[in-house]
């Protein structure tokens, strides 16, 4: 341990701790911009500069480390001149155009340079918009780009993608897509977290607002509203509203006060998606097929193993995505009133992911009625179409979802966080093995968090043993797949989330600069698992009377056609 004072306080911090670490240890805050915990701390931005008694120059707080007998001032005038030339010079190479930019309200550059009174440039900032394919997924504005790096840092450390690069040095330093491909041929899985980590509105997901606004006014369409299982634990953070009060209830009652004709919760289809796989993983456990088989509801995984590890592919569950299911049940079921009475289906799905964008246009994943989904919106644009519309959401009453697709389980609640699917699945499996529930802690996966690159855990079902593991995060995924083809570990059912956390981590998620709220929303979801009065998948009785006028049985033909894809043929 070393001592130092900091702004007059005396502080001990840990030998090799940086200034910052040991400032923020005190409760002194210091400003920063590119730093990133553990990922990112380049001192590139320079926001963080601090006066260091007998050091000539301001050094970063967040690269330079701590020495005993240091004297640190973090808020005198010098250092805050110092920080407004440093914003300054970040924003002769930003173009800054704040009321159109959707993250005016999340832009961690345009806070600071409100917090630091830079009220206007001696010069005029020119930097032209980059060229991008606007069709995909994720966009990029090279033109807001203030080179801080921490998508780079996000995609190559965390998500094992490293999709970013850098090129050129000095004042010609620019980040860019690796080895110049296009976007579509970098090896993007659209986890979205390089958009989530960046400060400003260079990074954002494609924004499909005014397609569904279109549907909307439309008076020959019935619009139908889905909302993923993971929504309900982040909505109110994009419109002020405590996590008490952003309740299931009321996020159904916003969605029909933007206009839509139904609103639907994709929980139902992810008991319906556990009914289907669950019955695959019990045919899949009598089989000699090569274990072990993965789960096949998160595309942004799907994307990542076709790309990057494509010898799985072939032991990716069949079954489909939760929303793709629903699209699949709307479209098939309710396309002859709709064209009876003259009018078409336009179905949305609302997601904390990107990569679902992406999904919906798969064209291998439509049935015969055509595309299933046809819009898929973040969080952030249903919380941005809230405010748009003027939803005082904290007045709303509790609300229902539309039957008989919006009724659901805990099960299906708990798909939004790592592991859920897992446990949700052993949970309907292990009844469809022995006829009867089992317990709820033979089941229990929530030991798996982003801390660790995977869980396992061996569980016995009817004599049979039973080895599982759980990943989130595609580094962690990597080094999961990499020990499995070494045969470091032998396993028969993997859940893969390509988000840490899951998708309550997800990239169309609500941003909060340098906060991951992952965990708090998991504990949101499985806190409203425990309170449902159904909490097996294979209890739901709209899920059963789905089969039985509808599908048949899971595995069924019809099932196959709606609920099922083959995997290796999709299209990226």
């Amino acid at each position: 341990m070393v001592t130092l004072t900091i702004d007059g306080k005396t502080v001990e911090a840990r030998e090799g701790m940086t200034i910052l670490g040991a400032a923020k240890g005190a409760g002194i805050k210091i400003p920063t911009l590119c730093w990133m915990k553990k990922l990112n701390d380049i001192g590139a931005c320079r926001v963080c500069v601090v006066d260091v008694e007998g050091e000539h120059r301001m050094p970063a707080a967040c690269n330079t480390p701590v020495a005993d007998g240091m004297v640190v001032h973090t808020n005198t005038p010098a250092v805050v001149r110092a920080r407004q030339a440093n914003l300054k010079m970040i924003l002769s190479e930003h173009r800054s155009e704040c009321t159109s930019c959707e993250r005016v309200d999340t832009c961690a550059l345009r806070k600071l340079c409100s917090d630091m009174a830079i009220e206007r440039l001696s010069f005029e900032a020119v930097s032209p918009k980059g060229a991008w394919d606007e069709s995909f997924p994720l966009v990029r504005d090279s033109s807001k780009c203030i080179k801080c790096m921490r998508c780079v840092a996000e995609c190559a450390k965390v998500q094992h993608c490293s999709v970013w690069d850098i090129t050129g040095s000095g004042p010609h330093m620019k980040v860019t897509v690796k080895d110049g491909d296009s976007i579509r041929d970098a090896g993007c899985a659209l986890c979205g977290q390089c958009i989530t980590h960046c400060p400003t509105g260079a990074l954002t997901a494609r924004r499909d607002i005014d397609v569904v606004m279109d549907a909307l006014s439309d008076p020959d369409v019935v619009t139908v509203v889905q909302v993923a299982p993971a929504v309900r634990a982040a909505w109110g953070e994009g419109v002020g509203l405590s996590r008490e009060a952003a309740t299931p209830g009321r996020m159904a009652s916003a969605l029909r006060s933007l206009g839509f004709d139904r609103v639907f919760d994709t929980d139902f289809a992810a008991d319906l998606t556990i009914m289907e796989e669950g019955s695959e993983f019990v045919e899949f456990m009598g089989s000699d097929k090569q274990r072990p088989m993965f789960t096949s509801c998160c595309p942004g995984w799907v994307r990542f193993v076709k790309q990057h590890y494509p010898q799985f592919v072939g032991r990716l569950s069949s079954a489909k995505s939760p929303h793709q299911m629903l699209g699949a049940v709307v479209k098939n079921t309710m396309r002859e009133e709709a064209e009876a009475a003259g009018k078409r289906l336009f179905v949305v799905s609302v997601m904390p992911c990107v990569a679902k964008k992406y999904e919906c246009d798969v064209p291998q994943l439509a049935t015969e009625a055509g595309r299933d989904v046809d819009a898929v919106l973040t969080v952030r644009e249903f919380d941005n179409m809230l405010r748009m519309f003027h939803v005082d959401c904290d007045a709303l009453d509790e609300g229902e979802f539309d039957n008989p697709l919006g009724l659901s389980t805990g099960a299906g609640t708990i798909f939004g966080r790592t592991g859920g699917v897992m446990e949700a699945a052993l949970r309907s499996a292990v009844f469809l093995i022995t006829g009867e529930n089992p317990d709820f802690s033979a089941c229990d996966t929530t030991a798996a968090t982003p801390d660790k690159p995977w869980v396992t855990k061996e569980l016995e079902v009817a004599g049979t043993p039973v080895r599982i593991a759980v990943a989130s995060g595609l580094g962690n995924t990597a080094k999961l797949l990499d020990a499995i083809e070494a045969g470091e570990v032998d396993l028969d059912f993997v859940e893969i989330m390509a988000c840490p956390g899951g998708c309550v981590g997800g990239g169309g998620q609500p941003i909060a600069f340098n906060e991951e709220r992952a965990a708090e929303r998991a504990m949101n979801l499985n806190s409203l698992d425990k309170a449902d009065t159904l909490r097996y998948s294979h209890e739901n009785p709209d899920v059963q009377k789905l089969y039985e006028e509808w599908v048949g049985e899971p595995l069924s033909h019809v099932a196959h056609e709606w609920l099922h894809t083959d995997q290796e043929a999709w299209d990226l």
